[in-house]
């Protein structure tokens, strides 16, 4: 009995410590999330984002739990939005940091990044996911860069004049895929103006001409492995290296359809399970993706468990660092821009979970701190210039 005693007391003591060391990396390290869908969404509820929230997976209660030094608020709408939806929600974004200027701060380069987490307040960068926004005028982007625009994700789902989108360039909808001389234009005006040229969403041949066309580090803000799960957003192996040769970084998305093969199969079937639910919820909400929310919800036992594990996202990452070096991989999550992430992630109070889980992989505190949010600043100094 006491031999057994002393066993159950070592090893609790020894996860103890380990959760203790884990704790101290993670507040001690900068952490920083490359994509959040939170300010359109801040539109559409009109809510606080100030305050706890009951829905979605930010705000800035829950950021400072997690210990999130770092957001880039994702300014996105669909093919039907443009300039001037997305200053709508810049504008969000401004006054929410009027609100609550103690605890949240625009930046717009590493030094300034610096300076917001050492006063003890979010770091808030702005990315624009997708160039129709720019309404295929270089001044407009001109206009988001003074706005604070810190990366431009050349294309979302839908393709523009002047460049193709990974799920145009898949279901070969494309005449000429790629980047026309315009295109080619942006790239450059996003180089001069030290805005990031971000890859995630762009069709192959897009992604190739733009880092031909970049004189700097590129990102692909939010875009998973290709070679562990097969979907047309996930980047293949190549394309990862041709990444890490530019000086940039891929940033992890959390998504659980873009991380996990088999997740696909089992959330088919929970919809199946609960069909004519979800028909009268989408003609209720008129919304089929605020439908898929509500029924997750109802059902949050059964939704959890087709969810999957923390350990495939670390998969992810692992798979990165093994191919091209801790240098050139980070988090880029996704949050409030899908249904589905993995299990114990359920908001940004969450981060605390991926750095213990970087730690039980075995990973040495430089790398999860470069991993974390070190690489961040790297890139983005690279290309600010400071």
């Amino acid at each position: 009995m006491r031999v057994t005693s002393f066993i159950v007391c070592f090893f609790l003591s020894t996860w103890a410590a380990s959760a203790q060391t884990a704790e101290r990396l993670h507040r001690r390290a900068i952490v920083a999330d490359t994509h959040g869908d939170i300010l359109f969404n801040q539109i559409e509820w009109g809510v606080d984002l100030g305050q706890r929230q009951q829905r979605g997976y930010f705000d800035l209660q829950r950021a400072r739990e997690g210990g999130l030094d770092v957001q880039i608020f994702s300014v996105w709408c669909d093919e039907k939005g443009g300039f001037a939806l997305a200053n709508r929600q810049i504008d969000s974004l401004y006054s929410l940091i009027d609100r609550y200027p103690k605890q949240i701060a625009l930046v717009r380069n590493a030094v300034e990044l610096r300076a917001a987490v050492a006063a003890n307040k979010l770091a808030a960068l702005i990315g624009v996911e997708g160039g129709h926004m720019i309404e295929n005028r270089l001044d407009y982007i001109d206009s988001l860069a003074m706005r604070g625009m810190r990366y431009l994700t050349l294309t979302w789902n839908n393709s523009t004049d002047w460049s193709s989108s990974a799920a145009d360039e898949s279901r070969n909808r494309i005449k000429k895929p790629g980047l026309n001389d315009f295109g080619r234009q942006v790239i450059a005006r996003l180089n001069k103006l030290g805005v990031m040229v971000d890859l995630s969403h762009v069709g192959e041949r897009t992604f190739y001409d733009a880092i031909a066309a970049s004189s700097k580090p590129v990102i692909a803000s939010h875009s998973s492995v290709y070679a562990l799960n097969p979907v047309p957003r996930n980047l293949k192996d190549e394309q990862i290296r041709a990444v890490a040769r530019t000086g940039g970084v891929v940033f992890i998305n959390f998504y659980s359809g873009f991380i996990d093969s088999t997740y696909s199969k089992r959330q088919d079937a929970f919809f199946k399970r609960h069909d004519t639910e979800l028909k009268e919820l989408t003609a209720q909400l008129r919304s089929r993706s605020n439908a898929i929310d509500e029924l997750l919800a109802r059902h949050g036992t059964e939704a959890d468990a087709i969810r999957p594990s923390l350990s495939v996202l670390i998969d992810h990452i692992d798979h990165v660092v093994q191919l091209v070096g801790s240098d050139h991989v980070g988090l880029g999550a996704d949050f409030d821009g899908a249904e589905s992430y993995p299990r114990g992630m359920n908001s940004v109070a969450d981060y605390p979970k991926v750095t213990a889980a970087l730690i039980k992989r075995g990973y040495k505190t430089a790398d999860i701190e470069k991993i974390l949010g070190g690489n961040l600043l790297r890139v983005l100094r690279a290309n600010t210039g400071k």
